[in-house]
């Protein structure tokens, strides 16, 4: 899961772009990267490994000059760690390219074959890097001496032919202006605002979430629709085109459990709102299942669960307490690579109160439970804090397969559910009890703020996915690619030998 923005405006877009990665931070914290285009038609580019606050220094933001401009946050999935992959990633031909993508692409080993034969280099293991191959690639078999917004469509409805997942784009064209496109079933997440300027002109910017208009004044006018392209010109000139067959929305479920800031509105959703009734939900599903539990205290695993765990505190009319002090400073342990990290991490990120334990039956509540260390490590804590029973609820339904389109859910083999029913998890985590979020609740939770969601992308509960080639042969290539040791390998190379052969 990633971040991506873009902005086209009258004024210098540096400071704005910087301000929206911060606060789209937590859909990515290995790498950022922002590209602007300066009053020469030159690309100026900074981007390395780290948080936003780290990689932009004084020095770098003088040098992103330029009124237009697009930005990225980093979490890898498909790829390595190493700054050679941070995005945007960039090729001179034809034109100049630059651009950066949140999700995943499911066929990228037959792409880098399409690239390799239309005599493109790719340099990088990253599918990103890929798709702005193929992007330029059907721009180039436009041969035309200009950038246009048709000609730009035309490339985009190729690409769409060509390439297979979820995907949210941004790029910029030199000579030409701002593109975002998002793919045909809307999996990954991508919003389109504006606001006017001092000189009356009209102003834009893409992102993942709303959130990120707000903090720049920008109004959220509408969601990119699923196979849509924007093409935003220099002088904010917006033209839009649906650019892929058989278009329809089935959002990824998985960015209202957990990735989506709670103050962000997607698919006419309120992220806020979706979880408030997760909590409603799950309520509901205690008092007609477990009504034999003698709960004394609520309390949530921070931050995500807070809004669910009060909802659910309120309608079962139990007190809500904050029984652990979570360290900011410390990353969201979900997206840290590798196994020790992350055991290492739970530790470091979250602190108990033992008065708010002590003698007390206690209901957690997290968003989910993935591969179930932070679950067991937090009941752990629980119960060392003097716990007279620990209960663990989880907002979401049981996550027992591998997730393909730009989330790191890993192989089957190291999700706690796969091959284990619900009371084998209570056991492994050591809780008392454990009571899961039915999908059909889930699905509801979001579905009643925007009734015209009739599908969703499921597949880390359901097994169901949603795009063609998804079979036992690309699950064993992604067992390959996921497995922490694949990625501490791929980060040592990395950081010891890989070069990257472009610096703007």
């Amino acid at each position: 899961m990633c971040g991506v923005v873009g902005i086209v405006s009258q004024s210098p877009v540096n400071l704005e772009l910087y301000d929206a990665l911060t606060v789209l931070q937590h859909r990515g914290q290995d790498a950022a990267g922002i590209v602007t285009i300066d009053e020469g038609n030159c690309f100026r580019q900074r981007k390395a490994n780290g948080l936003v606050r780290d990689v932009f220094e004084q020095k770098h933001m003088r040098r992103l000059q330029g009124q237009i401009g697009i930005g990225h946050v980093r979490y890898p999935t498909a790829g390595s760690s190493s700054a050679a992959e941070a995005q945007p990633f960039y090729v001179n031909s034809p034109y100049g390219i630059a651009l950066a993508h949140n999700g995943n692409l499911t066929n990228s080993r037959e792409l880098k074959i399409r690239c390799e034969e239309a005599h493109r280099h790719v340099n990088t293991s990253s599918d990103s890097e890929i798709l702005l191959n193929i992007f330029a690639w059907k721009l180039s078999l436009i041969n035309a001496p200009e950038v246009t917004a048709e000609e730009v469509f035309e490339a985009i409805r190729g690409v769409n032919e060509e390439i297979v997942g979820a995907y949210a784009v941004v790029a910029l064209i030199i000579g030409g202006g701002l593109v975002a496109f998002r793919d045909p079933l809307g999996i990954r997440p991508l919003v389109l605002g504006s606001r006017v300027s001092e000189s009356g002109k009209k102003e834009y910017m893409v992102a993942s979430e709303s959130v990120a208009l707000d903090v720049g004044g920008f109004k959220l006018e509408r969601d990119v629709a699923p196979g849509e392209a924007l093409f935003i010109t220099p002088e904010g000139e917006l033209h839009s085109a649906i650019c892929a067959k058989n278009a329809r929305l089935q959002p990824c479920i998985f960015e209202y459990v957990y990735f989506a800031r709670p103050d962000s509105i997607m698919n006419g959703v309120s992220v806020y709102a979706a979880r408030v009734r997760m909590g409603t939900k799950l309520a509901a599903r205690i008092r007609r299942d477990f009504s034999h539990l003698d709960i004394d205290v609520v309390i949530p695993i921070p931050e995500t669960s807070c809004d669910i765990a009060v909802e659910i505190a309120r309608t079962l009319g139990v007190p809500y307490r904050q029984g652990f002090v979570k360290n900011r400073y410390i990353g969201r342990t979900f997206i840290m690579p590798g196994q020790k990290m992350r055991k290492k991490s739970v530790r470091n990120k979250l602190n108990p109160i033992p008065a708010e334990f002590a003698g007390k039956r206690v209901l957690l509540v997290d968003d989910s439970i993935v591969r179930g260390t932070t679950s067991e490590q937090i009941v752990e804590m629980a119960l060392e804090s003097g716990a007279r029973a620990v209960y663990f609820a989880s907002a979401a339904p049981e996550v027992r397969y591998p997730n393909v389109y730009g989330i790191d859910m890993p192989t089957a083999k190291e999700l706690i559910a796969s091959g284990h029913d619900a009371s084998e998890v209570c056991r492994m985590i050591h809780a008392d009890a454990l009571i899961y979020q039915t999908l059909e609740d889930l699905e509801a939770a979001v579905r009643e703020e925007n009734p015209a969601l009739t599908t969703f992308e499921t597949s880390v509960f359901s097994g169901e996915y949603i795009t063609p080639g998804v079979d036992e042969e690309y699950f064993s290539y992604l067992d390959r690619q996921r497995s922490d040791d694949a990625k501490a390998d791929r980060a040592w190379n990395g950081a010891n030998g890989d070069l990257e052969l472009y610096n703007i």
